[in-house]
């Protein structure tokens, strides 16, 4: 109960991993769905390092940042910049048929990791914190970036609900979408800008591990337990929020970093669900026969 008290010293942590929890599962539903995963794991990445360029460019030309707001909105613009410039950038190549997308993927990791850490590695950014995040140890949220998540987060939940049935047409039936007279392509842009904020505002947060982690997890856990958009885009977001809360309920009660307390007890809950279906398909079986 002492972590629900308002007055909690790391409340801020809490609550900022609450909203990712319930949203990021949302988005990463129809990552799901476009067969996407892999982007989800290089998309981290690349915000990460949009996140360190843009700290990189700051110190060089203006001082060692000191987080505060306008030293967070930099960083948020230019790993939305990159991030929705990655996403394009994929979608061309794709739609235009061209082979190769998880090594061209794999290689977008690997590159994004390294320029990560040759970034990292300058004295200019030693005092930013950004390596915290990098572990997913997610403690001190200042207010004003809490309120930013909240703002941006509450948008992108607005849009998921509003346009729910178009993006779910363009995503699940793309055909369907053309013959109705969808404006497939801008419905296209609006999901990858949905998912561009979110990665890219989630990862200044919380860092990259926490954010796949929420972005696959819960969907993946959902998706074995019920059918239908709508009903796995609701029991994700009820399943992130819950992963969340317990995790890090359980971080701070053993001293362990929140965010890998978190993807580790997402794993867990996925496996567990990933066994009863199979032990429950072994009984059925057995039934029959």
């Amino acid at each position: 109960m002492e972590i629900l008290n308002p007055h909690f010293l790391l409340r801020n942590a809490l609550y900022g991993g609450l909203v990712i929890g319930i949203v990021a599962p949302l988005v990463g539903v129809f990552l799901l769905a476009r067969r996407m995963v892999f982007i989800g794991i290089a998309l981290p990445q690349v915000s990460t390092a949009g996140v360190a360029a843009a700290f990189v460019w700051h110190a060089f030309f203006h001082g060692h940042p000191n987080r505060d707001v306008n030293d967070f909105m930099i960083a948020l613009i230019g790993s939305s910049l990159l991030t929705f410039a990655v996403i394009l950038g994929l979608a061309l190549l794709e739609r235009r048929g061209r082979g190769l997308r998880e090594g061209r993927i794999g290689m977008l990791y690997a590159i994004a990791g390294a320029v990560t850490i040759l970034l990292l590695a300058s004295d200019r950014v030693t005092e930013i914190g950004i390596l915290s995040l990098l572990k997913g140890e997610i403690i001190a949220i200042p207010d004003i970036e809490l309120l930013i998540l909240l703002v941006g987060y509450g948008a992108i939940l607005s849009l998921l609900t509003v346009f729910h049935k178009e993006l779910v047409l363009v995503t699940v039936d793309r055909e369907m979408a053309i013959s109705l007279g969808k404006r497939v392509a801008l419905w296209d842009l609006i999901l990858f800008g949905v998912i561009g904020v979110t990665i890219s505002l989630g990862v200044l947060v919380v860092g990259p591990l926490v954010m796949f982690g929420f972005l696959i997890v819960p969907p993946m856990i959902a998706g074995r337990l019920v059918v239908g958009m709508r009903n796995v885009s609701a029991v994700a977001a009820l399943i992130g929020a819950g992963i969340a809360l317990v995790g890090f309920a359980a971080a701070y009660r053993l001293d362990w970093p929140t965010g890998p307390t978190d993807v580790a007890l997402a794993g867990v809950v996925l496996a567990l669900v990933t066994a009863g279906q199979v032990l429950r398909t072994f009984a059925l079986r057995a039934a029959v026969k």
